[in-house]
């Protein structure tokens, strides 16, 4: 743990709402927050002060100053117990904040900055950070429910396993419960072992199922004794990933997920899961990368 949360803002609304939550996880860790802003300008011999012919105050880098100072201002707001700093960085938001997750414990944007198309639901910053970020990146969209669980996408995966630690510690930290949601559906459940040599593809019924809740059960156990504070529900549903998590989001505060799962391709570095909650989830999704993922 660094002890520092980042926040990347541009002067969108979208940014700003992310500085007010990264405020309030700063303030729940007990960390500091950093408001960071990439501009691009320098780097591409832009005049940054004000023009000759307009007012003083005028200029990129007055415009710079202003929309860090709104940001430090609301993140001050929020959370004033938690100690603020600003940097502007030259370079590209994505190549900027990535860098900045090398030191982070967490890095918070916002779903859509000031440069997205009309009608794109995510960012490209948003969703290149979900797959690059060396630490766990929190996408704010919609206002959480403040008194919802944080829930949990499990999926038994290697890759998963970080995903599970943060999500206890994240529920440990708001005190809220904790819904462990795993999906499965007849294609992609491991198939039990044969009751008998006499019937080796024959299983009784609910014998998947029944699989599938042990899988669950097996991947949250040792974090449930790290935390034994945290309430957790364990929910299994057969049916589409990405359906049942986007649906349990309308009253979470907080949806964590691994950045791939078990059927991701190779070399793929966000699964669809991840994905699609990051353009339709109804609240902040936390995208937490495994160990031993590489760009």
């Amino acid at each position: 743990m660094s002890g520092l949360v980042v926040v990347g803002v541009d002067g969108s609304t979208s940014g700003l709402a992310a500085v007010e939550v990264a405020a309030r996880e700063a303030a729940l860790r007990g960390a500091g927050l950093r408001v960071v802003h990439a501009c691009l300008w320098p780097a591409l011999h832009v005049p940054m002060g004000p023009s000759p012919m307009g007012p003083p105050e005028g200029g990129l880098r007055n415009m710079v100053d202003r929309l860090v100072a709104d940001a430090v201002e609301r993140a001050r707001a929020a959370a004033p117990e938690v100690a603020v700093d600003q940097v502007v960085v030259t370079g590209e938001p994505l190549t900027v904040l990535e860098a900045q997750s090398r030191g982070a414990e967490l890095v918070v944007v916002g779903s859509r900055g000031m440069g997205g198309f009309v009608g794109l639901l995510v960012g490209s910053t948003a969703v290149h950070l979900a797959a690059h970020g060396r630490c766990p990146v929190l996408v704010v969209r919609e206002e959480p429910q403040a008194d919802g669980p944080v829930v949990l996408g499990v999926d038994g995966s290697a890759a998963g396993e970080r995903a599970v630690g943060f999500a206890f510690a994240e529920a440990a930290l708001r005190k809220a419960p904790l819904v462990a949601l795993h999906t499965w559906t007849t294609w992609n459940a491991p198939l039990p072992a044969p009751e008998g040599e006499a019937a080796p593809y024959a299983n009784p019924p609910g014998a998947l199922a029944g699989e599938e809740e042990r899988l669950l059960a097996e991947a949250i156990a040792g974090h449930q004794d790290r935390y034994p504070d945290v309430v957790v529900e364990h929910r299994t549903v057969h049916g589409g990933a990405r359906e049942a998590l986007i649906e349990a989001s309308r009253s979470a505060q907080l949806v964590v997920v691994g950045a791939r799962g078990r059927g991701g391709f190779t070399g793929l570095l966000l699964g669809s899961v991840s994905q699609a909650l990051l353009h339709h989830a109804h609240c902040p999704v936390a995208v937490v990368r495994g160990a031993g993922e590489r760009d």
